[in-house]
């Protein structure tokens, strides 16, 4: 988003409006009497609902909890109990609150046995009886009291440990499991239940790692002596036979082509299990964006010729959906968007997704200074291999920018193949027709081309991220007719992230552009094939494309290379409120690169509020080295991190 003064701060709130009437209208498209806004259901018919929230004797209650070991197990006790969690609701009358109760001696004694205390004494008293001694049908004071006693007695430790028929070592890394030992099953270690039923899931892992689809736990025998307060634990693994992918079957399809949803998981019959593949297979039906679900699952047992088959299970999305927008600022005007998007064209999962935006209008209108947009896109998933998809777009629009005012044209089709969850390549064929007014005159310009990106992302998550790094190159080849010149355009973007202390509540994130144009003077490349910086994406603190080359004559244009750096320090107060430090920098250079005196600085703090779908963020930043026409200040709202 880019930044605004304080008289567009109007617009931030309508914007945030706008998006929630553009995510209602997903849904409007399906015949339902309900919809979502960020998984929040909407005019639902709640008959049901309320029906099943009356309780007809409710049993008000309050809880005391008391733990003789210390606050950190009471919040263990407290965690694990339905009691605790459910207090400010009134059980279902006597019978219900007795139930939840009993309920909670197996659960408190569970998480016991999780830390490692395998001697614990659990009391729960209702009023003043031990809950197992009431009869369901007691009569209770209105609230009754709760009382949970916890004596957790003491800590367990591993005496003895042994796994019997563990996976051989393999040299394939993709095939490499964690030792059971690493995850803390080893003499003298804490004898917590969680790292023994951990240490049996690395051991089937590394089996089914090998091609042992249906290895299992034969047995398992845990000692625990509490005379010494040491744990023997004895597991058996049988790892089964050897097998080999099936065949898939489908069933749930529609209008879908079953043969191309078997297709589309990338199993082939007579390769070794892996489950890797398996796992690959699931998000390939999932990037089709057709299924409302879709689950694998395989057979019971491998066959007698060595095969394992799967069913696919599949539930087919509806084949429509659209929504609509609209924003509005005392400065840009109102504008007006919206979407029309078809699933499973021709029942390959075919996607044309046609956008349409009126913006800039203003009162007296004037329509000179509206923007237009109307473009339509289309995707074919698996067109060579199930990781490649071919994507077409075409597109005209009238903007008018700060520095330029643009009316064009064009198109592209290409290839998207992703090789891993990590690594994307895509390429193909561009055209685009434009002519641009700006400090330079009226020009048109005309133009094909090819373009390329590679992308690496390797962080933990792609919209809050705490760890890894992220690597992007584009390049643009292109032919210009008019002017008939060959030029190119590269960009080179990375983004590194530190986290630091339990969960990362500490994260510095650091990120750097550069970019460079060549073959052609300025004055004969398109603006929108020139560089711009400034706004939230870019310098935070100034315009959205503001900054750019001086042409002598106090008009900004577009130049010939771009350098860009932010450096962020991230803190989350809480679970979820954050504060955020931000310091960018940046410039765009001509023919030469200037001096650093140069360099255009903003920097500012922000506030992060974390939600299901990522943290929601507002940012204030200020120019360091203002110049005439910058802003006093920026506001940038939006959803994830700025980087």
């Amino acid at each position: 988003m880019a930044g605004v003064g304080p008289l567009q701060i109007a617009r931030l709130v309508t914007s945030i409006g706008a998006l929630c009437v553009a995510a209602a209208g997903l849904a409007l498209a399906t015949p339902s009497h309900a919809f979502e806004i960020f998984g929040v259901k909407l005019f639902e018919d709640q008959s049901d609902a309320d029906a099943e929230a009356v309780i007809a004797d409710p049993q008000p209650y309050s809880v005391e909890v008391v733990v003789n070991s210390g606050s950190e197990l009471e919040n263990v006790v407290r965690n694990a109990s339905a009691l605790v969690a459910d207090e400010d609701e009134p059980a279902s009358g006597a019978a219900g609150l007795l139930a939840k109760a009993r309920g909670d001696y197996r659960r408190i004694i569970a998480a016991l046995y999780q830390e490692g205390h395998y001697g614990g004494v659990v009391s729960i008293r209702v009023g003043a009886s031990e809950v197992t001694g009431l009869p369901p049908d007691v009569e209770l004071p209105d609230p009754v009291p709760v009382t949970i006693v916890v004596d957790p007695g003491p800590l367990f430790h591993f005496n003895r440990v042994d796994i019997v028929n563990q996976a051989p070592p393999t040299n394939d890394p993709f095939d490499q499991v964690d030792s059971p030992s690493g995850q803390g099953f080893g003499v003298g270690e804490v004898a917590r239940s969680n790292v023994v039923t951990r240490a049996e899931a690395l051991a089937l892992e590394a089996w089914r790692q090998q091609g042992y689809a249906k290895a299992f736990i034969a047995s398992r025998d845990v000692v625990a002596d509490h005379a010494t307060r040491l744990v023997d634990v004895r597991i058996n693994v049988d790892p089964g036979r050897k097998a080999a992918f099936g065949d898939v079957a489908v069933s749930g399809t529609e209008r879908m082509d079953p043969e191309f949803v078997r297709r589309q998981t990338g199993l082939t019959v007579g390769e070794e299990f892996d489950p890797d593949e398996v796992e690959r297979a699931q998000k390939r039906l999932d990037r089709l964006e057709v299924f409302r679900s879709a689950r694998l699952e395989a057979a019971e047992s491998i066959g007698a010729d060595g095969l394992l088959p799967y069913d696919l299970l599949v539930q087919e999305l509806p084949g429509a959906r659209f929504g609509v927008g609209a924003t509005y600022s005392t400065i840009d005007g109102l504008g007006i968007e919206a979407f029309h998007l078809w699933r499973n064209l021709f029942g390959q999962a075919e996607r044309l997704r046609l956008d349409a935006r009126i913006a800039g209008i203003g009162f007296p209108v004037e329509t000179e200074e509206f923007d237009y947009f109307f473009g339509g896109t289309f995707t074919k998933p698996g067109i060579f291999t199930p990781d490649t998809d071919l994507v077409a777009t075409i597109s005209a629009e009238r903007t008018v920018y700060p520095t330029y005012t643009e009316v064009s044209a064009g198109g592209r089709v290409g290839l998207t193949h992703l090789f891993s969850d990590q690594i994307t390549l895509e390429g193909g064929a561009q055209f685009e027709r434009s002519q641009f007014e700006d400090a330079q005159g009226t020009r048109d310009f005309a133009l094909v081309g090819a373009y390329g990106a590679a992308t690496l992302d390797f962080r933990d998550d792609m919209v809050d991220p705490t760890s890894g790094w992220y690597l992007r190159a584009d390049i643009e080849p292109f032919y210009e007719f008019n002017y008939g010149n060959a030029a190119g355009r590269v960009t080179v973007e990375g983004r590194t992230y530190f986290g630091f202390g339990e969960d990362d509540p500490f994260v510095l994130a650091g990120r750097v552009k550069a970019g460079a144009v060549i073959g052609a003077e300025l004055d004969e490349l398109p603006p929108d094939r020139l560089f711009f910086a400034g706004g939230g994406g870019s310098v935070r603190g100034y315009a959205f494309r503001s900054i750019g080359v001086d042409d002598g004559f106090g008009n900004i244009i577009g130049g010939r290379y771009l350098l860009e750096g932010s450096l962020e320090a991230r803190a989350k107060v809480t679970e979820s409120i954050g504060v955020v430090g931000f310091l960018d920098g940046g410039y765009v250079a001509g023919d030469e690169f200037p001096g650093i005196e140069d360099l255009r600085l903003g920097a500012g703090v922000g506030v992060r509020y974390y939600t299901g779908l990522g943290p929601l963020r507002l940012d204030v930043a200020v120019p360091l080295n203002k110049q005439s026409g910058d802003p006093d200040y920026a506001i940038y709202v939006g959803i994830g991190q700025a980087f």
